[in-house]
């Protein structure tokens, strides 16, 4: 499959994350609805590594890739931990558009730590997802 379509699904469930999230998350501790989804999704992921076959891998992903693997989970950790309690708090269609920001911050720190360059598109469609998210949330 294209990159562009696995994107598309990911999009997709994200949005299904808000909802389902503000759904389940009436009632409980916004911290233990993530520590419970965490368990849900640790199962998941490794139920597909070892139906894939390819567990025994693991033993080779060099130490720098382990680091920084270990850093993008602490975080998604963290990134949830603050979604769900915005989510607790605060409406599903003001939150999720806030979390999308996240587009426009992830745009700026590929080119300052990745040294990916920008084009006109990626600049002004950054530039267009935080002027969305701004009349999303603040346009009464």
């Amino acid at each position: 499959m294209n990159w562009a379509i696995y994107a598309l699904l990911s999009a997709f469930f994200a949005s299904l994350v808000a909802i389902f999230g503000k759904i389940g998350i009436k009632g409980v501790d916004s911290n233990l609805a993530v520590a419970l989804r965490t368990i849900v999704i640790v199962f998941f992921a490794w139920t597909i590594v070892f139906i894939q076959g390819n567990a025994s891998d693991m033993f080779k992903i060099s130490r720098y890739s382990y680091i920084f693997i270990f850093l993008s989970a602490l975080a998604t950790g963290v990134s949830w931990l603050f979604y769900y309690k915005a989510l607790q708090l605060g409406e599903v269609s003001r939150v999720a558009p806030i979390d999308k920001i996240s587009i426009a911050l992830t745009i700026v720190l590929a080119f300052v730590f990745l040294a990916e360059k920008p084009t006109m598109g990626n600049v002004v469609g950054g530039m267009l997802v935080t002027l969305g998210v701004f009349v999303t949330v603040f346009w009464k």
